[in-house]
């Protein structure tokens, strides 16, 4: 008998590795026995028996994809005897090339159960995280507790780290944790209940959120705890609320029934055109104090400060840029860096006086990874976008330009309200949903990203002949 230790409960890598071995050399899958989570010491029992004559070809033979990435989920799972049970179809799969296929053989059967019940759990887990806020050492950072029914965290944590990468964050388990500081992604021990956070000042305001959503009319028990188990709901601020919601949805059906449909307002009656009155500049300088205390997204957090948009409150253009840079951050002012310079340089070769346009970004705050002294730009996300776009909107609203220039594709993306190719539709003029112009083109730092100097001058000219479009608007 073999006894193979894996370094851990979820040693992918050792166990196929391990697995190929012994198939090459034909060990039979009652003559294994698989330990995971312990030490290096693989086959720490028995001997690897000498390949034989005729098991060359054994050693050649190869798996479908499809088993690969069943493995590699099912390996995740709590069942002890997962390692026995992959090995026991590996080494079916050399008789029968085609095993993966036939969905009713009683191992593939079951190991695609293990596989659905590990994507399950991770989806849960993802559902059912909540962050709750405390400081360490002064510095804030948001703590969940999960008890997963698989080993999971690993595999799932970097889930977590895209979505919230700007927050420092824990998830906490009884088997490890998991640790996000903002660079990189770390794991230590488990951990008990009583070592996470309880409650915090944001969840009385999610708990009146939930009840107000509540629909008692729609209410469906059994497919309610279908989606969120009551397993769960013991980690979830919301829970406590749930009982006396079902106990009160009679009630509220039967009131809602008798008050009967609410009678919809009158049609208003569109008001006659009349000519804009022209917006103050304190208007636009109050935008920018509240744009200041802007909490929307996480980029606050590690950000110097918000930079907001700058130029004349009747500047016939708009020039919408990415986000801050690292000098933008510092001096509180947009396109002062590198990608402003080449943005000066271009629009004067074009014929622009900058002085008469107003330039800003898309988001309002430097998102960036920290190197050393270094910090790197890192693209906005999508959520950060749609989150800083209000302020854009107020900003246009305020300046009224004829045209706006979207530079770079989270430019074009905020001022349309959708992705817009860059390459697709630069040079252009295209038409707003509110009857302004806009011109959508590259953003400066690409031009300063690309290697090649033929191909930076050459992309540096199109820049400027895109550019040439918006002079007749600052001619006015």
């Amino acid at each position: 008998m073999l006894h193979v230790t894996l370094e851990s409960e979820t040693d992918f890598e050792g166990w196929r590795r391990q697995a190929r071995a012994l198939v090459r050399r034909g060990v039979r899958p009652r003559d294994v026995v698989w330990s995971p989570g312990g030490t290096a010491d693989l086959f720490g029992g028995g001997e690897l028996p000498e390949m034989g004559e005729g098991q060359g070809e054994a050693a050649a033979f190869t798996v479908p994809r499809a088993f690969v990435e069943l493995a590699e989920t099912v390996v995740l799972h709590a069942d002890p005897q997962r390692f026995a049970r992959l090995y026991n179809l590996l080494f079916r799969l050399r008789e029968t090339p085609r095993l993966m296929e036939l969905a009713i053989d009683p191992d593939v059967a079951r190991l695609q159960a293990m596989a659905k019940s590990v994507r399950r759990d991770i989806h849960k887990m993802r559902a059912f995280v909540r962050f709750r806020r405390v400081e360490l050492e002064g510095v804030e950072w948001f703590v969940s507790w999960f008890e997963p029914e698989h080993h999971i965290l690993k595999a799932n944590a970097p889930f977590f780290r895209r979505r919230f990468a700007g927050m420092n964050f824990s998830i906490l388990t009884p088997e490890a944790s998991a640790h996000w500081d903002g660079v990189a992604l770390s794991f230590g021990p488990g951990a008990t209940r009583a070592e996470a956070p309880t409650d915090d000042a944001l969840e009385e305001l999610w708990r009146g959120y939930y009840a107000s959503i509540f629909n008692p009319a729609r209410l469906k028990i059994s497919a309610m705890k279908s989606e969120m188990a009551v397993k769960y709901w013991h980690n979830l601020p919301e829970a406590q609320l749930i009982a006396p919601l079902i106990a009160d949805a009679q009630r509220r059906t039967v009131h809602m029934m008798e008050e009967g449909a609410t009678a919809p307002n009158a049609r208003p009656h569109k008001p006659a055109p009349q000519v804009a009155e022209p917006v103050p500049q304190d208007a636009l300088a109050a935008a920018r104090a509240e744009a200041a205390s802007c909490r929307a997204c996480p980029l606050w957090a590690p950000a110097t400060q918000t930079v907001f948009g700058a130029g004349p409150v009747d500047a016939p253009v708009m020039f919408v840029g990415e986000q801050p840079g690292d000098q933008e951050d510092l001096d509180g002012r947009p396109f002062v860096g590198p990608a402003g310079k080449m943005f000066d340089r271009a629009a004067q070769e074009a014929g622009l006086e900058r002085a008469r346009a107003y330039v800003t970004n898309a988001v309002k705050h430097f998102k960036f990874v920290p190197r050393g002294k270094r910090r790197i730009h890192q693209s906005p996300a999508v959520a950060e976008i749609r989150a800083c776009r209000p302020w854009l909107m107020r900003e246009l609203e305020l300046v009224r330009p004829k045209l706006v220039v979207a530079m770079g594709a989270t430019a074009a993306q905020a001022v349309f309200g959708k992705a817009m190719p860059v390459g697709k539709n630069r040079g252009r003029l295209l038409a707003l949903e509110d009857g302004r112009q806009a011109l959508i083109t590259v953003h400066p730092s690409y031009l300063l990203r690309l290697p090649d100097a033929a191909a930076q001058a050459e992309e540096y000219a199109r820049f400027v002949e895109d550019l040439k479009l918006a002079r007749p608007f600052l001619a006015v």
